[in-house]
């Protein structure tokens, strides 16, 4: 039956599954979005099964076409794996290519990695940042860090670290305008993250506020940014209040250039995993930088009280009787 498999359908309907679109897969397999959408088309008429549901922005796969993209991802990662490793027979592959967010290895990622050299100087780690998560048959990256809900069909993957939100800004800003409350917000900008994935609930001002019980009120105005880092560098610089996702501003907490109004903290439904194809788990190479990454986060500075902002002397800090009310209350 090998023989008989549609192979080019079926790297089309994985692309869609794992990029959740036919315009990515598109893009990612320079074809047209119409060619992508045929090659599903035929796939499902050659199975007689519906393989994705499509939505308006959204394409889902149904559980076959789950389990089919499953499959089809891991072997066609281990093909990949062994390719890569009969290509390297002759000398040892030193080079680690490591894919990630570009937010999250300019912010958190970046800055650690001299730690990684100095533990395993015979390496050489390469960053590739990317919107998307790769695809390790034909990309160049060995191990990948995404943030999301965690399901990467085909593909091993662990929890690297889980995330806790909250609000953000410089203290300056609230020496300016006070922050009590949630209904304060009211008075202030909020910087928006624009988070490119949409499964689950992603840590957006409206998701954070539903978590906390409590209602968002209009801002004065807000700013929309297209990646994390510049987000936390708004925020940094006093053009607004940003949603705090814990390993994106510990740095900046620690460091005093960001403050917390607020004491508590919601729990995210997103978290950064180590993605790379199973067959890649048991290399040197792999194992010392997961292992590496594990051991950052672990080291990684707590968030504690001394993150909460603390008006300097004279400067008014008393909550208004509207902060007190019950619906501002965390349920």
């Amino acid at each position: 039956m090998i023989s008989n498999l549609p192979f080019t359908a079926l790297r089309a309907f994985e692309a869609v599954v794992r990029l959740q679109g036919f315009a990515r897969a598109a893009e990612e397999l320079a074809v047209t979005q119409s060619a992508v959408s045929q090659q599903v088309k035929s796939l499902e008429e050659w199975l007689g099964r519906r393989l994705v549901d499509r939505k308006p922005g959204r394409t889902q796969p149904t559980e076959d076409g789950r389990r089919l993209a499953a499959a089809v991802a891991e072997n066609f990662n281990n093909i990949a794996t062994v390719c890569h490793e009969i290509r390297d027979a002759n000398q040892p592959n030193l080079t680690i290519v490591l894919s990630a967010l570009p937010g999250f290895a300019y912010i958190w990622l970046i800055p650690r990695l001299i730690n990684f050299n100095l533990r395993h100087p015979q390496y050489e780690v390469s960053i590739v940042t990317s919107q998307i998560p790769p695809n390790f048959a034909v990309d160049e990256a060995d191990v990948s860090i995404r943030y999301g809900s965690g399901t990467y069909p085909g593909l091993h993957v662990e929890t690297l670290m889980h995330e806790r939100l909250f609000p953000v800004c410089s203290p300056e800003l609230l020496q300016k305008t006070p922050l009590n409350c949630v209904e304060d917000l009211a008075n202030h900008t909020l910087l928006v993250d624009d988070v490119s994935q949409s499964d689950g609930l992603p840590p957006t001002w409206e998701n954070w506020a539903k978590e906390m019980g409590w209602s968002l009120p209009q801002p004065a105005r807000s700013m929309q940014f297209g990646q994390s880092n510049m987000v936390v560098q708004a925020a940094v610089r006093g053009f607004g209040v940003a949603l705090g996702r814990e390993p994106l501003v510990v740095d900046e907490l620690e460091a005093g250039r960001l403050v917390r109004p607020f004491p508590e903290l919601a729990t995210s439904h997103y978290s950064y995993s180590i993605v790379c194809p199973k067959a890649a788990v048991e290399s040197e190479r792999i194992s010392a930088i997961r292992n590496w990454l594990h051991d950052e986060v672990r080291e990684q500075a707590p968030i504690t009280d001394a993150s909460l902002f603390k008006p300097p002397a004279g400067h008014s800090s008393k909550r208004e009787k509207s902060c007190d009310s019950p619906k501002q209350m965390r349920k």
